[in-house]
């Protein structure tokens, strides 16, 4: 039973550090409208482990600020192709 619990302690200690905070820049060139980032947003802010998301019309981009350990950069471009605004990386 000590092991078990040590070894649940140490889990519990460790898995903190595997968690990173990313933040991503996402190009999303199919906003065609003031509204459009709205949308975007939305889809963005109901992806799991995404605590900020900044939305530019002008740039047409999103940046996300997220956890690695609950979501991707994958699902949050899926996010926002199942919104209708297919999105990519932007260098």
């Amino acid at each position: 039973m000590k092991k078990l619990f040590a070894s649940l302690a140490l889990v519990a200690v460790v898995t903190p550090v595997w968690a990173a905070t990313q933040t991503v820049k996402l190009a999303v060139p199919g906003m065609t409208c003031a509204a459009c980032p709205i949308t975007v947003k939305k889809a963005l802010s109901k992806v799991e482990g995404v605590s900020k998301t900044d939305v530019n019309f002008d740039k047409r981009e999103a940046v996300v600020t997220f956890d690695d350990a609950k979501t991707s950069v994958q699902k949050l471009t899926q996010a926002t192709e199942d919104a209708g605004y297919p999105s990519s990386v932007k260098q």
